[in-house]
This record gives structure tokens, C-alpha cells and sequence, in this order.
């Protein structure tokens, strides 16, 4: 075992981090539209029920998973059963694939953080963005050629995220982690708090809360649900495993596990009250009905807010450049967590200093990330993130919980994590992993599997699908499988004693 493995200097370091990882775009663009579409006040029920039946089980078992077997993702499962490494490198394998188009839709976030202060998207916001500003071609199959500004901020990223990685987990991570993720509640706060003071933020917000109690007996609510909180806490990503293993030898994993979940939850309604109050502004100023505003993801951040922000004078700049700067900012503290899975792993199996593979790895990861620049970028985005999260990470998660459920044990993990922590967990763990975990995740992968054949993604013709959706899967997998076949330069996985794990 490495015998000098970094550590975080203090607890709330490492939860920071860890809260920092799991509060990325998708909570800010995402989970308002998820709750709105799933039943509003209503989807409390489902939301809370997959908190703790997967969301918080899933976290206790990669902290504990990484704290016991004191490795990145790959070195954790090989200490478990050299068998199920593979496992470990396909999330590896598809966070670098996500690494390299966040790093456009961050690009993205920090031009029009700059573009807010004289709102240069100008009336359009719609033409603007696909037109003007990503010079959108007409297929995933035309690259078109490069588009300079969104390069240069896929630049910006790349050399924070090496910087920060650079430094190392105290100097690097654990301080950035305390500066940005408080600067973000903050900058959230105040859009909160400015949002629901202004006229027609009452609407958006009785919209939003407004319980439709007959969607909590769709299953499809509950499926969302559980996806949800599955895709929010950067859970079979490689990270928490990753980062856990960093802690010393006595923490609290359990109540770790809660906090990190709790603040992210926290988090993501925050969000949703600031989306939908100024989506409600939106609304009234314009005298249509919310329907016709309310949108998620990208529509949301680089469409409908630019033009609300628009219409609202002094303020809609001042907004626009907090608005912008939290998704800057909830993304970095994501896109150094996935820089440090990566790098963590290439070291543990491969060896070498950390400074130099940091720095090779974003070199590499820079030179990738130049197609995402191109005019075909955002059709890249769409197909390659729709296929990770919903199959990639789905079932690395599932291949996790059987695993740990079936051949290693949960009783392993759970005597582990409760010896150190205060909150002690019971046999209900074991159920959870063993059964519970794997059945929904079933489900949602069996559902995903089902739509696909039925609706092909986003229209899109076979052969981009093939080529930047099944092809990535594949590439996890059969990646995960030749990697895993390499023998260990860094740290001894067979035949470990039981005093070298924790």
C-alpha cells in the first residue's frame, strides 16, 4: 500500500469537497424542472424516499468502500475482489468522456458571466445562442469548424482544474473547496432573496409547490426521483470512493455520508425557489402562462434566464452576472473532483508523481476537449451525457451494490464504518444494498433501455448515436476490462495484509 497517501487536513474539508462534487449543474438547472414535471410539493414524497432508501446507502458504502481500502475507485474494488477492478475503471473511463464536455458547458458559463454585464445576447436570446454564439451545424456529423471564444474558455477551465489538482488535496482541493462553496450558497441566497421580492415570483413559486398528489402513484415519478438523487451525488463516478480514501484512519463515515447528502438536498431547493421566482417574473412581465416558460437544462441557463435578465433592468445585469457565476462555480468544485478520480487512479495503478500526471492529464484532456469547440459540440454533449448517465453510471452503480451485496458482503462495510463512526447503522443497510439498491436501479436502467428502443434519443440518426452513445459505453467497458489486466505499479493488491486496510 502506498505507504504517503495525501490527506485532508480536516473534516469539513473533505465534506466540503465532497458537497462540492455533488452540487454541480444539475442542481441548479436540473432538479427545478424535475420536481415542476414530477408533481411539484408532491415529489417530496418520492424524493425523500430515494434520499434514504439509495441515495445515502449508496454514499455510506463508496466512503466506506475507499476509507477501508484506503485506494481511488479502481484500488478499492481490486482490494475487494481482484476480479471486480474492471468495475472501478469504466466510471474512471466515463468521467474523463464528462470531464471534457463539461468543460465547454463551463466555457459556456463563463462567457456569458462576462456577456451579463451589458446583456450581449441582445433581445433574441434563443437565435442568439444556437445561432450567434455556438454557430450551431446542422448534424452531430458535421463538425463545422472551431469556435474560437468557446475554445479559449475550454482553456480557462482546464488550467484551473490543473492548478487546483496541481497543489495537491489540502493546498488544492480542500482550500478551494472552502472558499467556493460558501461564495456559492451566498451568491444563491442573494438571488433567492432578491427573486421572490420581485412581481409575479408568487406565481412561479405556487407553480412549483403547488402538490399534485395523483403523480405520486406514477411510477414514473418515483423512477425520476430516484435518478434524481442518484445523478446528484456523483455516485459511480469514481469521486467519493476517491475522495474518502484520503480520510484518516478515524472519521465518521456514516454521518459524513448524511451531512453530504442533507447539504446537497438543501442545495438543490434552494435552487428551485430562485429558478422558478424569477421564472414567474418571467411569466407575469410577458402575460403568458408558466408552461410556456419553464424549461430545464441548457434551455433554462443559456435561453429563458438570459431573457428574463433582459427585462429586467439594473437588476437583470446584476442577476445575470451572480446567476452565472454560481453555475461557474458549482462547476469547478465538479470538474476537480472528476480531475482527481482520474488522476488518482492513473497514479495508483501506473505509478508516477502526482504533479506530472495531473499535468499530463490535462494536457491530454485539453487537446480531447477541442472537438466539444467545434459546431457539432453540443449535439456531442446531448448524445454522449444522455448514454453516461443513463446507462454508464446506472450501472456502475448496480455492478457496485451487487458486488458489495453478494460476493464481499455489506456486513463488511457496515462493521467497518460503524466502528469509527458516532451514528451507528443496522442490518437495514444490508437490505438496502443487497435488494432494495439493485432492483430500482434495475428498474430505471430496464425503463431507460425500453424508451430508447421505443423513441430513439433526441431524434438523432443511428449512426451519431452509435458513434457518440453505444460506442462510449463500450469504451467504458471494454476500457475498464484491458486496463484491469495491467499489473499494479503503485500499490500492492494481492496478498495485502489486514493491517495495511484500515
Amino acid at each position: 500500500m502506498q505507504e504517503n497517501r495525501e490527506q485532508w487536513a480536516t473534516k469539513i474539508g473533505f465534506i466540503l469537497a465532497a458537497i462540492g462534487s455533488a452540487v454541480g449543474l444539475g442542481n441548479i438547472w436540473r432538479f427545478p424542472y424535475v420536481v415542476y414535471s414530477n408533481g411539484g410539493g408532491a415529489f417530496l414524497i418520492p424524493y425523500l424516499c430515494a434520499i434514504f432508501t439509495a441515495g445515502i446507502p449508496l454514499l455510506i458504502l463508496e466512503y466506506g468502500m475507499g476509507h477501508k481500502f484506503k485506494g481511488s475507485t479502481p484500488l478499492s474494488l481490486a482490494r475487494a475482489n481482484k476480479k471486480f477492478e474492471w468495475i472501478g475503471w469504466w466510471p474512471i473511463i466515463s468521467s474523463s468522456v464528462i470531464l471534457c464536455y463539461y468543460s465547454m458547458i463551463l466555457s459556456w458559463t463563463i462567457k456569458y458571466m462576462t456577456m451579463s454585464f451589458t446583456k450581449a445576447w441582445g433581445q433574441d436570446s434563443n437565435s442568439f445562442f444556437y445561432n450567434d454564439f455556438l454557430k450551431l451545424s446542422d448534424s452531430p456529423l458535421n463538425f463545422g469548424s472551431i469556435v474560437w471564444p468557446i475554445l479559449i474558455g475550454i482553456a480557462i477551465i482546464w488550467i484551473i482544474n490543473w492548478f487546483i489538482c496541481y497543489k495537491g488535496i489540502k493546498s488544492g482541493i480542500e482550500k478551494t473547496s472552502k472558499i467556493l462553496l460558501p461564495s456559492l450558497l451566498v451568491i444563491m441566497i442573494i438571488i433567492v432573496l432578491r427573486g421572490i421580492t420581485l412581481e409575479g415570483a408568487s406565481v412561479g413559486l405556487n407553480i412549483l409547490f403547488t402538490p399534485d398528489w395523483d403523480k405520486v402513484k406514477n411510477p414514473q415519478v418515483w423512477i425520476a426521483a430516484y435518478g434524481q438523487v442518484f445523478f446528484s451525488l456523483s455516485i459511480g463516478t469514481g469521486i467519493m470512493m476517491t475522495y474518502s480514501s484520503y480520510l484518516p484512519k478515524k472519521t465518521d463515515i456514516n454521518n459524513s455520508a448524511f451531512m453530504t447528502a442533507f447539504a446537497n438536498c438543501g442545495f438543490e431547493f434552494l435552487s428551485a425557489i430562485g429558478v422558478f421566482a424569477i421564472l414567474g417574473v418571467m411569466a407575469t412581465s410577458q402575460g403568458v402562462p408558466m408552461e410556456e416558460v419553464v424549461t430545464g437544462g441548457i434551455g433554462l441557463a443559456f435561453i429563458a434566464f438570459p431573457k428574463v435578465f433582459t427585462i429586467m433592468g439594473v437588476w437583470g445585469n446584476i442577476l445575470g452576472v451572480l446567476f452565472f457565476s454560481s453555475l461557474v462555480f458549482a462547476g469547478i468544485t465538479s470538474s476537480v473532483s472528476l480531475v482527481e478520480a482520474i488522476s488518482s487512479a492513473i497514479i495508483d495503478k501506473f505509478g508516477g508523481e502526482r504533479k506530472k500526471v495531473v499535468t499530463y492529464m490535462c494536457l491530454i484532456g485539453f487537446t480531447t476537449s477541442i472537438v466539444f469547440a467545434s459546431n457539432a459540440g453540443l449535439y456531442l454533449l446531448d448524445i454522449m451525457d444522455n448514454f453516461i448517465n443513463n446507462y454508464g453510471i446506472v450501472v456502475v452503480g448496480l455492478l457496485e451494490a451487487f458486488v458489495m451485496g453478494w460476493i464481499i458482503k455489506p456486513k463488511v462495510i457496515r462493521e467497518h464504518t460503524n466502528k469509527i463512526s458516532y451514528f451507528k447503522i443496522g442490518k437495514w443497510w444490508d437490505v438496502i444494498i443487497k435488494y432494495v439498491t439493485p432492483t430500482l436501479l434495475t428498474i430505471i436502467l430496464v425503463q431507460s433501455l425500453i424508451n430508447e428502443f421505443k423513441n430513439p434519443y433526441g431524434g438523432y440518426d443511428l449512426v451519431s448515436l452509435l458513434l457518440y452513445g453505444w460506442a462510449i459505453i463500450a469504451l467504458g467497458i471494454i476500457g475498464g476490462l484491458l486496463i484491469s489486466k495491467k499489473t499494479w505499479k503503485n500499490s500492492r493488491v494481492d496478498n495485502i495484509s489486514s493491517e495495511e486496510i484500515v
